[in-house]
Parts: structure tokens; C-alpha cells; sequence
């Protein structure tokens, strides 16, 4: 059984490990990117973003990060963004966790979560335009390609899942 939970100062050295396998890194940006320094991100409590973790019978097996897309600070998805769209990051951290369906499992509770305690009526996901394995994925749980975009220096595609097309895809 996969639940998510808020993130905890506990979780920093397993995100940190996480951080240096080399699929993450390479969604991450390559070898030495990190996605946080994860112990300032933990202690900043903000209204537009939620930090969790996916366990599975309550082992962490990944990483979730849901952002309220018009409201974040760095105006990642631009400033046009509309009211109700929420973004979502996810990764399964050990190898040995991939492969498993784990990641629609935690993709699925992340969407159920952004549209129901957030009230998203679309999420966001922005693979880079090489990972074709990630855009497969997205596009099997029903997200929709939206436009090819530079995003923190690297060629995404913005990929959207509305809630009412979540619905029809569920499970």
C-alpha cells in the first residue's frame, strides 16, 4: 500500500542520498545537481508548495513535491499561469523501487491530492523533451503534451492533466 506523507528533518539524508543516484541526477540536471539543500527547504513553511514523501507499507520509496504554479516565488511557469494549477514533481528514489509501478501509484495519489485538498483544476508536469520514458509515463496516466519550453536551462515538455480527464484516467 503507497501513502504520502509531509516531509520531515528525518527524511534529509535518505533525499540527500537520493539526490546522487544517477537517474535522479540526470532528471535533476546531471551528476551534482541537487534539487534542495533539503534542511533550509524543510524549515521554510510556505502556502503555495507541499513536500512529501511516498511510502510503501511505510518505506519511503520517493519523493513528491506539489506547487501551486501561479502563487510560487521564482514564477517558474511563467507569469500567465491561470488560478487553480498546480505543478507536481516525483521521483522514486532507489533503483530497486523503479519499475515496480510504484511511480502511477504515487503520481496518482499526488493528482488526487493537488485536486482535492488544493482544489487544482489542472496539474502540470514538465519533463525534459529526452526523457521519453517520463513523457510515455505522463501520457499513460492522461497528461496531455501543452508546449515545448526552456525551462531552468534545459528543453521541457509541459505536459497538463485536467481534473476532469484525472477522472476519466483514474486507476
Amino acid at each position: 500500500m503507497v501513502e504520502l506523507r509531509s516531509m520531515q528533518i528525518d527524511d534529509v539524508e535518505l533525499l540527500v542520498a537520493w539526490d546522487e543516484d544517477a537517474d535522479v541526477a540526470a532528471a535533476l540536471g546531471g551528476p551534482g545537481a541537487r534539487w534542495y539543500d533539503w534542511p533550509t527547504e524543510l524549515e521554510r513553511d510556505v502556502p503555495w508548495r507541499e513536500l512529501l514523501i511516498a511510502e510503501e507499507n511505510d518505506r519511503p520509496v520517493g519523493f513528491v513535491q506539489l506547487t501551486d504554479a501561479r502563487e510560487e516565488e521564482s514564477h517558474y511557469w511563467g507569469t500567465d499561469v491561470g488560478d487553480d494549477i498546480w505543478a507536481v514533481d516525483i521521483w522514486i528514489g532507489s533503483p530497486s523501487d523503479r519499475g515496480r509501478g510504484l511511480g502511477a501509484q504515487v503520481m496518482h495519489l499526488a493528482c488526487e491530492r493537488a485536486f482535492g485538498r488544493q482544489g487544482a483544476r489542472s496539474v502540470l508536469v514538465d519533463p525534459k523533451v529526452t526523457n521519453h520514458r517520463a513523457i510515455a509515463f505522463y501520457q499513460k496516466l492522461g497528461f496531455r503534451p501543452v508546449s515545448k519550453r526552456y525551462l531552468d536551462d534545459s528543453d521541457c515538455f509541459v505536459m497538463r492533466l485536467d481534473q476532469t480527464t484525472a477522472s476519466d484516467t483514474a486507476h
